[in-house]
Formats: C-alpha cells, sequence, structure tokens
C-alpha cells in the first residue's frame, strides 16, 4: 500500500544549524524524507499550513513520573497511555517513564504494564525505554522518595530486575553506597545508563563513578550535595563536580520553580546545550489544577499540594515533585535564563536523543530521523504534535 505523503509547509523550521524561515518537511510514513527552503511542490500530499509558526523536533523527556491525574508507579496501562497523551498535548514526543523508589514487586509490575502499555500507545509521546529512579540512594538525600524502601544496592534484586526486563534504558543511584560501582557496572554491561541520584558523593566519589561510565546527573542541584564541610575541612559536593567534568551531563528542571533565574543562567554558561537535557520530572499533577494530590501510587503515595506551578510537601516545607510540561521549560529557558531559542530547543530535542543514544532516529529535523515534529508559535503555545508520522495532537482552535 502507498504511504501517504504529508507536506508541513509555510514555517519556520529550527535546524541544528539555523531557523530556515520558510521552510518545507516533507514525510513519508513514519520517516523525514526531506527538509526544504521555500514551498516544494509535492503532488497528491496532505498539506499541512503552519502559518508561519516554528516547526521544530518533538521534545524529548527523559525523566517523567506522570500528569494528567495518573503515575507510572499506578501500575496500569491506562496510567500508562493518559500519561502519553497528556505530554503529546504539550510538544513531548519520546519520553522515558520513570518510577519511584518501591519495594522490588513494585517495580517489576511497573515494568511489566510498560511492556503491554509500550505496545498499545498509538495517541500519545512514544515510550523510548523505562528510568528506575531508586531505590540505591542516600537516606539524607531522599527528597520526596518514600524513606521504607530506600536501600543499598542488592545484586541479587538488582540481577533479578534486569533478566525479567529488557525495557530498562536508564538506573538513577548514588555511587558512594556500598557496592554501587558494581551495581553500576553490571546495569552498563547490559546497555543501561547509569546516573548520579540523590547522593551525599563528594568530588572523589564522583569522579570514581564517571571514569566507570556514571556520565549524567539526574535533576541537578536537586536532592544532592553541594560543598560539605568534614572536621573542618572543605569537599566539594556533586554540584561541583557535574560542572569540574566537561563531559559529564547534567538534567534540570526547568520550571523556573525548582531553579531560580541564575541558577538555570549558570547551568547554561557552564554546561551548555551540548550537556544540558530540560526535564520536567512531572508527576500526576501535570496538566490539572491546583490543590491536593497524590505523589507516587496512588492507594499508598504520599500525599501533596499543588500551588504556585509546583508540588509542594502538606507541610510546604519542601518541594514534592514538578508539574512542569515541556512546552514550560522551553518558555522558562527564553523568558528566565535569556537562553535563545534555538539553543532551548537542542537541550529537549537533541541533547536528550544524544545521552539516551536515540540521535539515529530522533532530535533533529533531518533526513531519514522520524517524523517527530511540533508546531509552536513565538510564546512556545503548541499547535501540533506529530509521532512518527502520526499526528497526535492538534490545538482546537488552530
Amino acid at each position: 500500500m502507498k504511504q501517504q505523503l504529508i507536506k508541513i509547509y509555510n514555517g519556520k523550521i529550527i535546524t541544528p544549524e539555523r531557523i530556515i524561515n520558510n521552510g518545507t518537511i516533507l514525510v513519508t510514513g513514519d520517516s523525514i524524507t526531506a527538509v526544504l527552503e521555500g514551498d516544494a511542490e509535492a503532488t497528491d500530499a496532505l498539506e499541512i499550513d503552519a502559518k508561519g509558526n516554528y516547526i521544530s523536533p518533538g521534545f524529548i523527556d527523559i525523566h517523567v513520573h506522570g500528569g494528567g491525574g495518573y503515575d507510572f508507579m499506578d501500575g496500569t496501562e491506562e496510567a500508562f497511555l493518559k500519561i502519553a497523551e497528556t505530554h503529546a498535548r504539550h510538544g513531548t514526543t519520546a519520553m522515558l517513564p520513570t518510577t519511584l523508589t518501591s519495594e522490588k514487586e513494585g517495580l517489576l509490575q511497573t515494568l511489566k504494564v510498560y511492556e503491554h502499555a509500550n505496545k498499545k500507545n498509538v495517541k500519545g509521546s512514544q515510550f523510548i525505554g523505562m528510568h528506575l529512579e531508586g531505590p540505591y540512594f542516600a537516606i539524607n538525600q531522599r527528597g520526596a522518595q518514600d524513606p521504607r524502601y530506600i536501600r543499598d544496592p542488592d545484586p541479587k534484586e538488582y540481577k533479578e530486575i534486569m533478566e525479567r526486563s529488557s525495557s530498562i534504558k536508564r538506573w538513577s543511584a548514588a555511587p558512594e553506597l556500598k557496592g554501587a560501582l558494581e551495581f553500576g557496572r553490571y546495569v552498563m554491561a547490559k546497555g543501561v545508563l547509569a546516573a548520579v541520584a540523590h547522593t551525599d558523593a563528594i568530588y572523589e566519589e564522583v569522579l570514581e563513578a564517571f571514569n566507570d561510565g556514571w556520565t549524567l546527573t539526574t535533576h541537578l542541584y536537586s536532592a544532592m550535595s553541594g560543598v560539605t564541610r568534614r572536621n573542618a575541612f572543605r569537599y566539594a559536593g556533586v554540584i561541583e563536580s557535574a560542572y569540574l567534568l566537561d563531559d559529564m551531563d547534567v538534567e534540570i528542571i526547568a520550571d523556573g520553580v525548582h531553579l531560580p533565574a541564575p541558577l538555570l543562567k549558570l547551568v547554561y554558561k557552564i554546561k551548555g546545550t551540548a550537556h544540558t537535557a530540560l526535564i520536567t520530572d512531572a508527576m500526576r499533577g501535570a496538566d490539572m489544577p491546583e490543590g491536593e494530590s497524590v505523589l507516587g501510587r496512588l492507594k499508598d503515595g504520599l500525599k501533596v499540594i499543588i500551588e504556585d506551578g509546583v508540588a509542594k510537601l502538606p507541610d510546604r516545607s519542601s518541594f514534592a515533585g514538578s508539574v512542569a510540561t515541556a512546552d514550560r521549560l522551553v518558555r522558562t529557558m527564553i523568558q528566565m535564563a535569556d537562553v535563545p531559542l534555538p539553543d532551548a530547543v537542542v537541550m529537549i530535542t537533541k541533547t536528550p536523543a544524544r545521552i539516551m543514544k536515540v540521535e539515529n532516529k530522533k532530535g533533529s529535523l533531518v533526513e531519514g530521523k522520524d517524523a517527530d515534529i511540533v508546531i509552536f508559535d513565538g510564546d512556545i503555545n503548541i499547535k501540533m504534535t506529530m509521532v512518527r508520522g502520526e499526528i497526535v495532537y492538534r490545538s482546537p482552535e488552530w
């Protein structure tokens, strides 16, 4: 059967090198077949007029827990599919569903549901693998993670988890824990990215982990050590280590709340677009009204309050998760951190694609790559989201 040709024209195309002010993209099946200047001829094509808006690679969120009233830890196919649909409305075309610290059975159940939901996910952001966040964390840096389940790496446990699922692509842990480096070597040998997270490590420990292959720092500044003193002597923490190690990638929750403008600017200045990925780290309250919500599983998760554009613990003593969507991240970097639009886009497209080793198919508008395309206006309001050649969202007024 002949595949439908789609022509997207009259838009400002954001490419890795420049913005094509009046460009055309041709899509056949699930792939981009041409990126052209001007209004190209395309016989028998379904035509989509971008109306002068930006045409961008689809956003890639490599750390997301939920949205639209659902959490991946709910352990249902409905939760997975509704979260994918929720974030697709905000420009996300690919994501890594992310767990929370849990007992082993909860993790295995979530991984099992992922397998089934992945086959049915045709209306939302594409799943590109699971991200296990925990349970191997420093208790002092648990953040809103449930302390009941935090523990040191157990070879019997993580080997069983790895053997039961081939969907894990990333695992966040604290590298200073007993057995953590051995854990990292094991999962990396299986093709899983080990990331530094919820950690009290000092520079020397981070350096050892980095040299072992831990090349990503999970939500920089959140739940990690900075400069500390031990017996009067100062030690650099994970934050300083991430800056000192040029090739260490970082991800940031760029919702404008977790990190204020000066820190967003500092990350951009030091790590740049090539080593910074924007993430939502969103919980179920993303794209939902403010008020009471639950972090983690609906049946036994942590009660939280959503206000001021963020989730907080009930006593308001700490943040308890993000309610950001990908469009908000891009908007925040432009408006608060003074980052040029093309750079902000790179940090949520090309860079996360490289970090997760999917850059051969995703992350930029290049012939032969997946037709993951977003159209948005100058205020990053999403007009259309296309995932692998299928339109999964159109703005009602567009």
